[in-house]
């Protein structure tokens, strides 16, 4: 099992970007990708909305992200979301562990 967090930062003039961007350059994006139980953190561009960048944020269970909820790195987030005015939009999935079935496969190729 593991728990998928998408989570969709929107804001104007560019600001989520630069939010992903200052993360990335800053290292605290590399840092939430080394703490227990990320399995993974990774920012995605909507080709259709520049103003808005997606978080792939995925944990390996509900305490890995609880711990790292009550780190000091939310702080940083948090005033990173506040210095570029963000809105979020956030979604949850907790993975099947039975995986992709039979009947999706012939859609993908690999």
């Amino acid at each position: 099992m593991s728990i998928s967090i998408n989570i969709y930062y929107s804001g104007e003039n560019g600001n989520a970007r630069k939010f992903a961007d200052e993360m990335e350059k800053n290292g605290t994006a590399a840092e939430i990708r080394n703490e227990a139980g990320n399995l993974k953190y990774e920012y995605f561009y909507p080709a259709n909305d520049s103003e808005t960048v997606l978080l792939i944020d995925v944990w390996k269970d509900q305490n890995a992200i609880d711990v790292h909820h009550a780190s000091p790195m939310m702080a940083k987030i948090s005033a990173l979301r506040e210095k570029y005015n963000l809105h979020m939009k956030v979604e949850r999935y907790i993975s099947d562990s039975a995986g992709v079935p039979d009947s999706d496969k012939k859609f993908i190729k690999i």
